[in-house]
C-alpha cells in the first residue's frame, strides 16, 4: 500500500490542502516569460568586421628604444661629445654612435647635428635629452635612498690642499666609523649622477635645482706675499703696489678689482701674471714671485706659519661661502654630521675678521 502523498520513487504529491496553492504557483510560473541574457555588444572594430570572412588583425606592438641607447644620447648631449659620453659609459665611441643612429632611425628625426670635431643636439634631441636627464636622476635618487653610497664631499683642489686636509683629521677623530670620500670640483654638479653628498661652494656659482643651501661665512680677501718680498719692495701702503709684480688667478680674474672696491680705495692696478688655480697662485706668492690676491681661508695656515704675510689685512669681498647639501641625503646621519662639522670649522676664529698671530711678526 502506498502512503498518502508519496510514491515509490519519492516524487511528492501535494495534499488536498496544498493543491490550490500549488496550482497557483504552477500557473504563475507558466505565465512568466522566459528571460534570456542580453546579447553582448559588439565593439566598433568587431562591428566593422562582422560578416567579413577575414579575421581582424592584432594591433602591432609599439617599438621601444633600448635603455642603453637612451643613456648614450643623454650623455652625448650633456657632454657635447660622443668621445666623452663613451668614456663615461665605459663603451666605445662606435657603440655610442650606433646607439644614437638607432634612435634616429626609430623616431625618424635627427637628434644630433654632427660636426667635424663636436656634436650639438637638434631641438628634438635637446628636448629628449633634457627629459632623459630628469628621468635618470629620479631613478638614481630612488636607488640611492635604498642603497646609499659612501659620504662624498666636493670642493676645489685648493680648498682641499690648503684648508681641508690640515683639518679633516678632526672629523675622523669624532666619527671614526664614517667613510668619507672626496670629489675635487668647484663648478656645477649633479648630486645624483656625480654621487656627491655635500659641496663647499662660493655663492657666485649657480646651485643645482632643489639643493639645500647652508650659509657659512663671508669670504674675506686681501693681498699676500712672502716676508722677503714685502721687505725687498718696501710695501707699506696700497700705493706701493704700483711697483710690485701683481699675481692673479684665471678662476677669479676680477679679484684685484673686487678688493679695491671692498677696501674703498681710489686706485687701479693691472696684474702681470695669471695662474690657472689658486694653489699655484699662492705657491708663487710664497716663493717671492709677487703679491697675490687671495681669499683669507686659503692662506690662513700659511699666515700663521709666517710663510706669507698680509700687509693690509683682509676685507669682506662680494661673495660668501656656502654648503650645498644633496636633498635626497640631507636626513642621513653621516651627512648631518659632516655638515655640522664643516659649519663649526668655518666659524672658528681667524676665518673672517679676527686677527691672526703670525710667527713672522705681529697680528694683522
Amino acid at each position: 500500500m502506498v502512503a498518502a502523498g508519496r510514491t515509490n520513487d519519492r516524487t511528492t504529491i501535494p495534499s488536498p490542502a496544498e493543491a490550490p496553492a500549488a496550482r497557483g504557483l504552477a500557473g504563475g510560473l507558466a505565465r512568466q516569460p522566459v528571460s534570456h541574457p542580453p546579447a553582448p555588444r559588439l565593439s566598433p572594430l568587431m562591428q566593422a568586421t562582422e560578416g567579413n570572412s577575414q579575421p581582424a588583425r592584432a594591433a602591432q606592438p609599439v617599438r621601444r628604444p633600448s635603455l642603453n641607447a637612451l643613456r648614450a644620447l643623454e650623455a652625448t648631449v650633456r657632454l657635447s661629445s660622443m668621445t666623452a659620453a663613451a668614456e663615461e659609459l665605459s663603451v666605445t665611441h662606435g657603440a655610442v654612435s650606433r646607439h644614437i643612429k638607432s634612435l634616429e632611425d626609430m623616431f625618424g628625426v635627427a637628434l644630433l647635428a654632427r660636426g667635424a670635431r663636436s656634436v650639438q643636439a637638434t631641438p628634438e634631441g635637446a628636448r629628449l635629452a633634457k627629459d632623459l636627464s630628469s628621468a635618470f636622476a629620479l631613478i638614481n635618487a630612488s636607488v640611492e635612498q635604498l642603497q646609499p653610497g659612501p659620504l662624498t664631499l666636493s670642493c676645489s683642489s685648493t680648498i682641499m690642499m690648503s684648508w681641508l686636509i690640515p683639518r679633516i683629521g678632526g672629523f675622523h677623530a669624532r666619527h671614526p666609523d664614517t667613510e668619507l670620500q672626496f670629489n675635487m670640483n668647484y663648478d656645477r654638479i649633479d648630486f645624483v649622477r656625480d654621487k656627491i653628498s655635500v659641496a663647499i661652494r662660493n655663492n657666485m656659482i649657480e646651485p643645482p635645482k632643489d639643493v639645500v643651501i647652508k650659509d657659512l661665512i663671508d669670504e674675506w680677501i686681501g693681498p699676500v706675499c712672502s716676508p722677503d718680498y714685502l721687505a725687498a719692495q718696501a710695501i707699506e701702503t696700497p700705493a706701493d703696489l704700483a711697483h710690485c709684480a701683481l699675481l692673479s688667478t684665471k678662476t677669479r680674474p676680477n679679484g684685484w678689482r673686487d678688493w679695491i672696491a671692498a677696501a674703498g680705495l681710489d686706485m687701479s692696478v693691472t696684474p702681470q701674471n695669471s695662474y690657472e688655480h689658486f694653489y699655484l697662485l699662492i705657491q708663487a706668492a710664497a716663493c717671492g714671485l709677487g703679491v697675490a690676491m687671495a681669499p683669507k681661508m686659503l692662506v690662513l695656515d700659511d699666515l700663521r706659519s709666517g710663510k706669507l704675510v698680509a700687509p693690509f689685512g683682509f676685507v669682506p669681498g662680494p661673495y660668501r661661502l656656502v654648503l650645498w647639501v644633496a636633498p635626497h641625503l640631507r636626513l642621513r646621519a653621516d651627512t648631518r654630521a659632516l655638515v655640522d662639522w664643516l659649519t663649526s670649522e668655518f666659524r672658528k676664529p681667524g676665518m673672517q675678521d679676527e686677527a691672526i698671530e703670525s710667527l713672522a711678526g705681529p697680528a694683522r
